[in-house]
């Protein structure tokens, strides 16, 4: 199966796309609400900023200075098409697989566990 149209390595890593996709849903957000609301550290929201920010996917804004500086961040156009271009591509993958048929290996797994329990519920009580 090749890559869809759309799909970014950049935007793919975990972190990232959810940095961008926290962003695609304001207009500006502020560092610390950022950093809270993924639960990273400064320097791991920093680390990815800079990342997206050199490939033109954010903007960035200083305000204040020393110990009132304020960094608040938004997506840029260029990071807002990205990103829907990379959804697109992820709904692609996903529509791609197909219709299942039957159960799926979490129900397999799932009905496996519980007919192990049950067969070990069994056991206990007919040793009782």
């Amino acid at each position: 199966m090749s890559t869809p149209s759309g799909f970014d390595e950049l935007i793919h890593p975990s972190t990232r796309l959810s940095v961008v996709a926290l962003l695609a849903a304001t207009e500006w957000a502020d560092f610390s609400f950022i950093r809270d609301s993924l639960s990273l550290s400064d320097s791991a929201l920093s680390k990815q900023l800079h990342t997206l920010e050199e490939a033109g996917y954010l903007e960035i804004h200083k305000e204040g200075g020393g110990r009132k500086r304020r960094t608040k961040v938004r997506l840029s156009s260029r990071g807002r098409t990205a990103f829907e271009g990379h959804v697109a591509a992820l709904r692609a993958i996903v529509e791609g697989a197909g219709p299942t048929t039957g159960a799926t290996p979490a129900t397999e797994s799932a009905t496996a566990t519980t007919s192990g329990t049950q067969h070990q519920q069994q056991r206990a009580e007919a040793g009782r």
